[in-house]
């Protein structure tokens, strides 16, 4: 690679990363989305599984996956932005962290058909609200020519993890079955804390956006 090329492109985009990890509010973006995107990976990959193993049939399986895509989109368009404006982007990330503690540890428990098809809504909260969350905290803090960098380190940082915790969850399953949902549980309660102490509250929030 020629030295101008360089120093116009993998230098500038490095320091960007390094100014951007700088920032508190951005690493705990970082940070949480990783844990509770994350956590879904067991969810991922063996949730139909242990539902089929505990005899459900592929119908209500079916309608199980979708009443979770169902109420991902609710929160996208209808609930999410309208819960954001009110509870701030610390409210939006403790709550979807209470949400992946609260699934993750019914489903450690339970195959039963009406618990489970009380669970499956929170994913509305465990990805979508996060992700808007995620997202509104983006627009505050990050400056407008390294919002590029921003979204790549917040995709790579969940994606990575997820990864990781993928290639994990077969032994966990293995040796723990649904027990080991309860270790998502607590990637859940982990992200949960670092919301509450590293993400704006809704003062914060205000201040931000009104800041010159």
């Amino acid at each position: 690679m020629p030295e101008h090329e360089i120093r116009t492109g993998v230098l500038p985009v490095t320091g960007e990363a390094r100014r951007l990890l700088k920032l508190p509010a951005f690493r705990t973006v970082i940070v949480v989305s990783a844990l509770v995107y994350g956590s879904h990976a067991l969810y991922d990959a063996f949730a139909v599984i242990r539902w089929s193993g505990a005899g459900l049939d592929a119908s209500t399986i079916s309608i199980l996956w979708a009443e979770a895509v169902a109420a991902e989109v609710a929160v996208f368009f209808l609930i999410g932005p309208w819960l954001i404006d009110r509870i701030g982007t610390r409210g939006a990330g403790v709550v979807a962290g209470l949400a992946g503690v609260v699934r993750w540890s019914g489903m450690s428990s339970t195959n039963s058909v009406l618990l489970l098809s009380l669970l499956q809504p929170l994913h509305g909260l465990t990805f979508a609200l996060l992700h808007l969350a995620c997202m509104r905290v983006l627009a505050i803090v990050v400056p407008v020519g390294a919002a590029a960098t921003a979204q790549t380190l917040y995709a790579f940082g969940a994606g990575l993890v997820t990864a990781v915790l993928t290639s994990l969850s077969g032994t966990l399953y293995v040796h723990y079955g649904g027990v080991a949902f309860l270790s998502m549980a607590t990637l859940c309660l982990i992200a949960l804390t670092f919301a509450w102490y590293g993400l704006p509250n809704h003062a914060d929030q205000r201040r931000m956006l009104v800041s010159p």
